[in-house]
């Protein structure tokens, strides 16, 4: 037995079938909920791999979910692992040119998608000869256009499939391909071998303790009761087309443990949800989650029940110190956790308990995260700026893109290192402080400035709700500084000048914006994750829609 994702879960799966492993709540508020023990979770797996190997897809095809979250994706996920096929991640907001360059970038053999996509599906499917297989999860919406090729519903799919097992060896160089649209350019797809995401993206495979050092530790732990017995119950609120909510159900699995799951983000069924399910950890993407969360609880669900909550994540965004003090003032037993990763490199670190405004996002990171010079790949001197890198367990590259994994991922004293987006620094103690992305660093009269920084500061007064920075053009200093802010219901107008002058407290002078735009909304991705060309667009006073 090997670190393979698809061995692992059996290996759970034959120490507590009987366990309840997934509760999904399809449309909040309906009361509809289906609730799966890992035995019944695992012979649905088996059904749609069977289904799908029985069409052609085999060891090293790509297989894309382009699904809403529901036990669909989590079936079509280890489905495909049990087959050694590679799951592709499909963001279910693409429209028709953004479908057919993913679906052709990633050689897609076979589909499993929402229904509610169907009309999508149909248009590009004419431009991507390579994907001869699709499975429909639902219903089509009654008058959409059908794809070429006629999709198998998903339950005629399971109805054929054996739900025993039944499948060939597999290895830890198995695939798993993580598309990541990132703030600019088209979506890369980050390619990782099994074992590598496993201690990388995973920690080994340890919520807590020390990381596994043999596949067969992980049931022997869930046999002796180990990381809590059954009891823990996992939340991964943002969809689980991003890796840190599919990341987070692969842990949970690891050990035994519940996941829960919401078709889609309501904040006040979310709250529901964990009094009801006493849920023990929840992740979510930044104040454009938490913030929902606050004001449910300190308005229409006040008084809802959160005692269980061990713990609340955040990882591809910072939760600000204002809605983070917020949280806490209502749910004090709750433990805050930025943490920071990305699709390249798994997880990296926590945020220390000073990071904020005035000192900046501080990490206590990992033993293989380092700052380096871009130029050379070597470590930087202690305060000076680089970006960070991770070494050993990373990514092979990008599929498809030679030139952008050369550019990215280094070999370096005998260990494969990746280059990430952020620039960093590093103290005496080892702490890293990110300033931010490289790409989006606006450079005003010869000075960098990173926009989370601003973003943080801007944050931090109590009538701004959320609020993206972005670099305009400007003809003396070359770019400067603009802020397109949403305020809080029902707060009192601000202008530009109150805005610097509580910018001053926190930001050096010329980090200050000199620009505001006041918006009814702040454009974000489904899981909370920044529009910076949206930013950029509306506060150069380009039309959007």
């Amino acid at each position: 037995m090997e670190f393979n994702l698809a061995d692992l879960f059996e290996s759970i799966v034959d120490t507590v079938p009987d366990r309840e492993a997934l509760v999904y709540v399809d449309h909040p508020g309906s009361g509809a909920e289906r609730r799966l023990t890992y035995a019944e979770l695992d012979r649905a797996a088996n059904r749609l791999a069977h289904h799908l190997a029985d069409h052609g897809i085999g060891p090293g095809q790509h297989v894309g979910l382009h699904l809403y979250n529901g036990v669909g994706y989590l079936q079509a996920l280890y489905a495909c692992l049990k087959i050694r096929a590679v799951p592709v991640n499909v963001n279910y907001r693409y429209v028709e040119e953004e479908l057919v360059y993913l679906y052709r970038d990633a050689d897609l053999a076979a589909l499993v998608f929402d229904a509610e996509f169907t009309a999508r599906v149909a248009a590009a499917l004419p431009r991507a000869p390579r994907l001869r297989h699709l499975v429909r999860v639902g219903t089509p919406p009654e008058g959409a256009r059908q794809p070429s090729i006629t999709p198998v519903a998903l339950a005629d799919a399971e109805a054929g499939g054996s739900p025993a097992r039944g499948f060939g060896p597999r290895s830890a160089d198995d695939r798993l391909v993580i598309y990541t649209g990132g703030t600019t350019g088209m979506p890369k797809g980050v390619m990782w071998r099994h074992e590598d995401l496993f201690f990388s993206g995973m920690g080994g495979g340890a919520p807590t303790g020390e990381p596994v050092r043999r596949p067969q530790e992980l049931a022997e732990r869930v046999a002796a009761g180990g990381e809590g017995g059954a009891g823990l119950v996992f939340f991964p609120t943002p969809p689980l087309m991003h890796g840190t909510s599919t990341l987070t159900a692969f842990i949970a699995f690891h050990f035994g443990q519940k996941v829960v799951l919401h078709r889609k983000y309501v904040p006040e069924e979310v709250l529901r949800t964990i009094e009801r399910e006493r849920v023990t950890s929840v992740s979510l993407v930044g104040d454009a989650m938490l913030r929902p969360l606050v004001d449910a609880l300190a308005g229409p669900l006040s008084g809802t029940d959160c005692s269980s909550l061990f713990a609340v994540s955040s990882s591809g965004a910072i939760l600000s110190e204002t809605v983070r003090a917020q949280f806490s003032a209502l749910v004090p037993g709750a433990l805050l956790l930025n943490n920071f990763g990305s699709s390249e490199s798994g997880f990296n670190g926590t945020a220390t308990a000073d990071s904020g405004p005035d000192k900046g996002f501080r990490l206590q990171v990992n033993a293989r995260t380092a700052v380096v010079d871009p130029a050379t790949n070597e470590p930087v001197p202690v305060g000076e700026v680089g970006r960070l890198a991770q070494r050993g367990h990373v990514p092979l590259g990008y599929y498809n893109d030679p030139k952008k994994t050369a550019e990215t991922f280094f070999e370096a004293h005998g260990e494969r290192w990746v280059l990430l987006g952020d620039m960093a620094t590093v103290d005496e103690a080892g702490i890293v402080t990110v300033l931010g992305r490289g790409s989006q660093c606006i450079n005003s009269g010869g000075e960098k400035i990173y926009p989370e920084e601003v973003e943080q500061a801007l944050k931090a007064h109590p009538d701004v709700y959320d609020a993206l920075v972005a670099g305009v053009p400007d003809e003396r200093w070359g770019n400067r500084v603009a802020a397109v802010v949403q305020l809080r219901p029902g707060a009192a107008p601000l202008d530009l000048a109150a805005i610097q002058l509580h910018c001053r407290a926190r930001l050096a002078g010329y980090k200050i914006p000199r620009a505001v735009v006041f918006t009814d909304h702040i454009r974000r991705s489904p899981s909370g994750k920044a529009d910076y060309r949206w930013a950029k667009a509306v506060a150069a006073g380009e039309r959007t829609a």
